[in-house]
Parts: C-alpha cells; structure tokens; sequence
C-alpha cells in the first residue's frame, strides 16, 4: 500500500509565501504522477497543480497560474509546491495525491488512488 505524507502547512500573512512538501512510501517513486489538491471551508475539493512523473510536464488550475511552481526531485522522492504572494482566497486544507503513470485528466479527484491527510495553510490578511 502506498502511503503519502505532506508537510509544510502553516500561519502566513497574505503576500507571504509557503513551500509544501510530498513523499510517498514506495521505492517506485519515480513512477509515480502526483498533484496538488486543496478544500477550503464549506468547499468541494479542487485541482490546484499536478506534475508527471518524469517532472517534464505540469498543469496549473487558472487561480494559482503565476503564483504557484510545482516541482519534485526523485532522488529524494520529494514533491513540492512552491506558493507565492499568498491570498486568503488560498486558505484551504492542501492535500497530496498520487497515480500510477498516467496524466490525463491530472486535476480531476477520481483520477487519483492514494491520498494523504494533509496540511493545513492558512493565509491570514
């Protein structure tokens, strides 16, 4: 079973900026698609970024576009999320999620069979 740990969250005043981390528990890191998801209170579940395997292909949701740089480093079996000039739109819990190969449809929730607990940002103004 894969398990999938984030790290990073915190308390940020809004223009600050974050940097989230991803691991995942297999050796296979590498084959691995992995992505980037938040909830905000009383929100469904959204995209926020998504990266391939390989790290040569990534997608950005339009709100984030600018703002946030996804990036991983397989030698350390390590996904980032690089968040900058925060805004309280921002604060949600964020969430790491990952895929067996694979990218199509890489922003959408069903696509994805391991998930972690995740971690909580909050962008205060």
């Amino acid at each position: 079973r894969v398990q999938v740990v984030e790290s990073g969250g915190d308390l940020v005043q809004a223009g600050g900026s974050l940097r989230l981390s991803c691991t995942i528990s297999t050796a296979a890191f590498d084959d691995y698609s992995l992505a980037w998801f938040r909830q905000g209170p009383g929100e469904e579940r959204e995209g926020v970024s998504c990266i391939s395997w390989e790290g040569d292909r990534t997608y950005y949701a339009d709100s984030v576009k600018g703002r946030f740089t996804i990036s991983r480093d397989n030698t350390k079996r390590t996904m980032y999320l690089q968040m900058n000039n925060l805004k309280p739109a921002d604060t949600a819990m964020y969430y790491c999620a990952a895929r067996h190969f694979a990218l199509n449809d890489c922003l959408e929730l069903d696509r994805y069979a391991y998930w972690g607990q995740g971690t909580q940002v909050t962008v205060s103004s």
